[in-house]
């Protein structure tokens, strides 16, 4: 069942690597269609879903601490790790973002799919937590802590990330009482209904299968901490916190979706292996049509 559900989303993300190799409709299509999507109908998902969520309810407060908790921990092994095995920034970097990041269009899609709208609200939340903290620790390993000498990068950073700003805005209205009136609600509707298509699409659109070419091993442990490990963690986390269903299913989700493109995008920024980065992002993506699955269904 899970894999019914499932499968039709990775097809999108497929269908948007072919339509991109053949250049349909052109080549720079895809970077507007990403555009589009992260600041406008993406943003527009986000605040409509929050503005609707119960962000005063104990067990989605709980959800929270379990994702700050659940990336810790993984930071922390990884930390460990590389005291056994040292690496720079510019690897440790993209091993970091492998692991803790998540593609924001496909956790969405595949919470919507298998929870429908009470999923969604949650996990719009576990965003609104979630993403400024492994946003924060991703430029942290790639610089190797130098951005804490100057916290206002840090924060101009995280101030200027649309995802962020829009999950502020829906945790604002949801807490005031004020909503979207007015018709907005059925604005936001629409648009955030473009958001999870395109955003898939472009997801396919943005991998990078030569980049797989080298880095076996490294590539592998990173995909089986990502996709594996972290999942499991995820469930431990989730029934030492005490969560209710639907909330640790949004965590396992998203520990266990591959990292997000925007990965890659980061690491060029901040000058890391960006070939090495875009390997992680295209073996996770191809990968997790397999283990998601898997996941779910044993987690049960």
């Amino acid at each position: 069942m899970v894999l019914l559900t499932i499968w039709p989303l990775f097809a999108l993300i497929c269908l948007g690597y072919l339509l991109a190799k053949r250049g349909f409709p052109r080549p720079d299509f895809w970077d507007a269609a990403e555009k589009l999507t992260y600041f406008i109908l993406f943003p527009a998902l986000l605040v409509r879903s929050l503005s609707n969520a119960p962000v005063r309810d104990p067990e989605i407060l709980k959800l929270g601490g379990a994702a700050v908790v659940s990336i810790l921990l993984a930071v922390a092994a990884m930390a460990l790790a590389r005291r056994a095995r040292p690496l720079g920034a510019a690897r440790f970097g993209p091993a970091v973002q492998g692991v803790i990041r998540f593609n924001t269009y496909l956790g969405l899609a595949i919470t919507a799919a298998l929870a429908g709208d009470p999923g969604l609200e949650r996990a719009a939340v576990y965003l609104a937590i979630a993403v400024p903290v492994v946003n924060v620790i991703s430029i942290i390993a790639l610089t190797e802590g130098n951005p804490l000498r100057r916290p206002g990068l840090l924060i101009n950073s995280i101030l200027r990330n649309p995802l962020i700003l829009a999950c502020l805005a829906g945790i604002a209205l949801s807490l005031t009482g004020i909503g979207l009136p007015y018709g907005s609600d059925a604005l936001f509707a629409m648009l955030g209904q473009g958001s999870l298509p395109l955003g898939l699409l472009c997801v396919g659109a943005a991998l990078q299968p030569k980049a797989l070419r080298r880095d076996l091993g490294a590539l592998g442990a990173v995909t089986a901490a990502r996709l594996l490990a972290m999942p499991l963690l995820a469930w431990v986390v989730a029934h030492l916190f005490g969560l209710g269903q639907v909330e640790t299913l949004v965590l396992v989700i998203f520990c266990g979706i591959p990292t997000a493109t925007a990965s890659y995008v980061l690491t060029q920024q901040l000058k890391g292996d960006g070939t090495f980065m875009a390997g992680i992002v295209t073996g996770q993506t191809a990968v997790a049509v397999l283990t998601l699955p898997v996941v779910i269904w044993l987690l049960g």
